[in-house]
């Protein structure tokens, strides 16, 4: 295993890219399998050495993304290519080659020149996006990649309608997509976009498989946890006890205390289990300072 490690290209908010060597430290030594329900941006597959990665996630447009980013593994110099010429055609900043916002806009706006920069042109390449069928996942990406906090939202018709964000396609977001389709190019990473239970009883487990578990946080306030509550929290629980008693082999990420809340279900269960610390960064959508919180990493080995 490399000690670096490589960010998404999704740039997932609260996603695992800042603790990957703190929770692949718990991860076993050989890995046949890395089994992921809850994938997101992929920061964990993207640095864990399993030859294999079967990646899930029940948000479609993370999944397609994830696809269509695999379909240039070997051939970076034309996704670029792409985006750049969807970059020019809606005229947005470039840092990554040039520098467009002008200076009394720099001076005026000195901590969001970039969103003054791109309000208009970002609102015309969403537009776009919506009216078309929402199918072109070039126009998606840099909606990502430009957008406030760079998330993925969608509003109750289906609209895509997160507001531009203060960044811009840079260096970072180039080497970012170089690392994801390197390390693409060099496993067999296989996605799909089901329910974690449906995903988890569909698969035929093997003696090396580790299943690595990222859900949302049953207490803490961000878009990806409006859809979960203590059901599936519980649902998940029990699914994964009944794993341990087939002998798979799992890690889970989780909050146990956050700003005064507790999630006792988690907490409960996982006395069972080995449990470890981590040292956390999270950054909620509504609320993007850095909050103290309990975060740990439960295993079953």
């Amino acid at each position: 295993m490399k000690d670096e490690i490589v960010r998404s290209p999704l740039f997932y908010v609260g996603d695992k890219y800042k603790l990957m060597r703190e929770i692949r430290s718990h991860f076993p030594r050989q890995i046949g399998r890395l089994i992921e329900p809850f994938v997101g941006g992929g920061s964990v597959f993207m640095n864990t050495d399993a030859p294999i990665c079967l990646a899930n996630d029940i948000d479609q447009y993370v999944i397609r993304l994830h696809n269509w980013l695999c379909g240039f593994r070997n051939n970076a110099e034309g996704l670029l290519a792409e985006l750049t010429e969807m970059i020019n055609h809606y005229a947005l900043s470039f840092s990554l080659v040039r520098d467009d916002v002008p200076e009394d806009l720099r001076k005026t706006y000195p901590k969001t020149y970039f969103a003054k920069f791109n309000k208009t042109a970002y609102a015309a390449m969403r537009q776009d996006f919506n009216d078309t069928g929402k199918t072109d996942l070039c126009k998606l990406y840099l909606l990502l990649i430009y957008g406030f906090n760079r998330m993925l939202r969608f509003n109750s018709k289906g609209n895509f309608n997160l507001p531009v964000g203060n960044v811009d396609f840079n260096q970072n977001t180039k080497d970012a997509i170089i690392a994801y389709l390197d390390v693409v190019s060099q496993r067999q990473v296989t996605f799909t976009s089901l329910d974690f239970s449906v995903f988890l009883r569909g698969l035929d487990y093997r003696q090396d498989d580790l299943i690595y578990l990222d859900p949302p946080y049953l207490i803490t306030f961000s878009e990806y946890n409006k859809l979960w509550n203590d059901e599936t929290e519980m649902t998940l629980l029990a699914l994964l006890d009944e794993l341990n008693g087939n002998g798979v082999h799992f890690a889970i990420s989780n909050v146990t205390h956050y700003k005064g809340r507790i999630n006792s279900i988690f907490s409960e269960w996982m006395r069972q289990y080995n449990v470890y610390p981590i040292k956390s960064n999270y950054i909620s959508f509504n609320d993007n300072t850095i909050k103290k919180f309990s975060e740990v990493l439960v295993t079953n080995y």
